[in-house]
């Protein structure tokens, strides 16, 4: 199964790429798809939505994995958060890629038991469980990783 792991964001949103079977899991590939403040929204959600699916139609995922929207006081970034997260949401769709969706407390309690863990202890049980020789960054990446790890330990006794 190949798992991709979206952590969906305006500016930088992460993804990581797994592929999961019987033997284990290893990582394909990851990255980190970029916008800045200079372009106008619209633009920078089209910029997601292209670089998302120049990987699905590269790497051919069987299910993204993504994660919630996180509480922010500011409803206005929750709202253009929402907004990036939908634009994933639509390509999973046209690509009719299933979603499995996970908040952040699920995500960090799957990889390190504590729902309250750190970035830099995501980043350092990523790099752990998959034995890479170095923490993925930036954080965006290993949360993105983080995320389709969860999904396969939820899921990998259907492997």
């Amino acid at each position: 199964m190949r798992i991709l792991g979206v952590d969906p964001g305006l500016s930088r949103t992460g993804w990581g790429l797994l592929e999961a079977g019987h033997a284990g899991i290893r990582l394909i590939d990851r990255g980190v798809i970029s916008t800045t403040s200079k372009e106008t929204f619209p633009r920078r959600l089209m910029k997601i939505y292209a670089g998302l699916q120049d990987i699905v139609s590269r790497l051919a995922p069987e299910v993204l994995a993504i994660e919630d929207v996180i509480f922010v006081e500011n409803a206005r970034i929750a709202l253009k958060l929402g907004q990036a997260r939908g634009v994933v949401l639509l390509l999973a769709a046209q690509n009719d890629l299933p979603v499995a969706s996970y908040a952040p407390r699920t995500i960090k309690e799957s990889l390190t038991g504590n729902g309250s863990a750190s970035k830099l202890q995501m980043q350092r049980m990523v790099k752990s469980l998959l034995g890479l020789p170095e923490m993925p960054s930036p954080h965006d990446v290993a949360d993105a990783i983080a995320v389709a790890l969860c999904h396969f330990h939820r899921y990998r006794n259907k492997l």
